[in-house]
């Protein structure tokens, strides 16, 4: 698994650039393109950490409510088969297809944590 930065509830990815001679990231799991750059990790980190604060700091001074990582819903596309074959197995279970699949992904994770 890829080495993950984490400051204040925001991720961040660690990249290396061969040609520009530098590690550089952005912020995971938001809308809002949020970059940093460093020469060593430490600096990675720093700016990092800066470029979160400073994302906490624009979005308060235009008073816009910032984006939390991973608001809570999302899409899935799993074609007809699957979709039907889940609607299914919920309905036998008398159970919603978000309730099947909200199961189906917390057993997985407490298997492959």
């Amino acid at each position: 698994m890829k080495d993950l930065l984490q400051y204040k509830g925001y991720y961040g990815s660690i990249e290396a650039s061969t040609e520009d001679n530098c590690l550089f990231g952005k912020l995971l799991f938001i809308r809002a393109l949020v970059s940093y750059e460093g020469q060593t990790v430490a600096e990675l980190q720093t700016a990092f950490r800066e470029a979160v604060d400073d994302y906490l700091e624009t979005c308060k001074a235009q008073e816009k409510e910032p984006e939390i990582p991973c608001k809570g819903s999302f899409n899935v596309r799993v074609g007809h088969e699957l979709h039907l074959a889940a609607s299914l197995a919920a309905s036998r279970k008398s159970i919603t297809l978000n309730d099947l699949t909200r199961q189906a992904l917390s057993e997985y994770l407490e298997q492959h944590a």
